[in-house]
């Protein structure tokens, strides 16, 4: 019932592209050393999510609707530019991705904040605490 409301949507939708670019971000920092490793990142999810639900696309209900695969949780990632390579080839920079990092955090905490601030919410009208 509450999975259908759009503030959850928006929450769990944050909460997975934050997951999906830690995994992006930590990628990057475990190859760190290896010579000729681009660094990647993900599109931002404003962009992500306005690309994914805007006006009238059809949206999966259930794992076997539209053609059978669920939508969302799956970030295509790119090689990002840096003015200043490593003479290995390495484009990876460390003090970059610990800033990553904590946007990352920042995110998954916020979308936590707005799942329990929704539920919060949901538990007043209902009139429970």
């Amino acid at each position: 019932m509450f999975e259908k409301l759009e503030i959850f949507r928006i929450a769990h939708a944050m909460a997975t592209h934050a997951g999906a670019r830690q995994a992006v971000v930590a990628r990057n920092m475990a190859n760190a050393d290896t010579p000729g490793y681009a660094a990647r990142d993900i599109t931002p999810f404003a962009k992500a999510y306005h690309s994914e639900s805007s006006g009238f696309a059809l949206r999966a209900t259930r794992s076997s609707h539209l053609g059978g695969s669920p939508r969302g949780g799956h970030y295509e990632s790119f090689e990002t530019t840096t003015e200043g390579n490593d003479p290995n080839g390495n484009s990876v920079s460390l003090e970059r991705e610990m800033l990553h990092a904590v946007e990352v955090k920042r995110q998954h905490d916020r979308a936590l904040a707005i799942y329990r601030s929704s539920m919060t919410i949901l538990r007043a009208a209902a009139g429970r605490r």
